[in-house]
């Protein structure tokens, strides 16, 4: 009777050590792959969060009128292209000799237009200086005007203080243009050259393109 209740006590704790291995392992096994409940749950929050994220940034997005995104892709082509200043595209956006948007469309177009002005009217500057050979102050006076480039005050003086150019040699080219084209005597070329009214050009300028004009 001893050696079968020993029998029997070896198989019992024989059959609880395996029991309580399993039921070990069948915990290990849930927990490992997936971590614990609170993380999966944040897991499928976060998860759930980006898609809908992602799902309103598109809606948004389809919110926009084709208009719009017509007329901000015309802004960027005249500021990348032309080198134009923020009055001056929404004008050419909106005007009915231009491109005819609707002024919400335009205004859409220059908030979301992402331009550096400075460096445009900086362009723009350099463009006068190149191929119509205007003074400092000419230069400048176009930049600001609302019948010229329409730059700031402030984008033009950036402009003209980084220009690097020869006025002496433009004040040249210009007398040599009213020479040749008006005919013009050098006294009256030099008027021209430093008046309010004309070019703009300083004294110094001026008297150096009229002593090397030719005679």
């Amino acid at each position: 009777m001893k050696n079968s209740d020993a029998v029997k006590t070896k198989k019992s704790v024989f059959k609880r050590w395996w029991f309580w291995l399993i039921i070990v392992v069948i915990v290990a096994a849930v927990a490992l792959p997936g971590g614990t409940d609170s993380e999966n749950s944040k897991a499928a929050s976060d998860g759930g969060d980006k898609i809908v994220n992602e799902e309103t940034a598109g809606e948004q997005e389809s919110d926009v009128p084709a208009e719009y995104t017509s007329a901000l892709k015309k802004a960027e082509s005249y500021s990348d292209m032309m080198h134009m200043s923020k009055a001056g595209i929404y004008d050419q956006l909106v005007s009915e000799y231009g491109e005819q948007f609707s002024e919400e469309a335009a205004q859409y177009a220059i908030d979301n237009l992402k331009a550096d002005w400075n460096e445009n009217a900086l362009k723009a500057a350099e463009s006068y200086s190149d191929t119509m050979h205007m003074s400092k102050a000419g230069i400048y006076d176009q930049l600001i005007s609302e019948y010229g480039e329409q730059f700031t005050a402030e984008e033009a003086q950036y402009a003209v203080d980084n220009l690097k150019a020869d006025y002496n040699a433009n004040a040249l080219a210009k007398a040599e243009s009213y020479q040749e084209t008006m005919s013009m005597s050098p006294d009256a070329i030099y008027d021209q050259l430093i008046s309010e009214y004309g070019e703009k050009f300083t004294v110094e300028e001026a008297q150096y393109a009229i002593d090397n004009l030719s005679k």
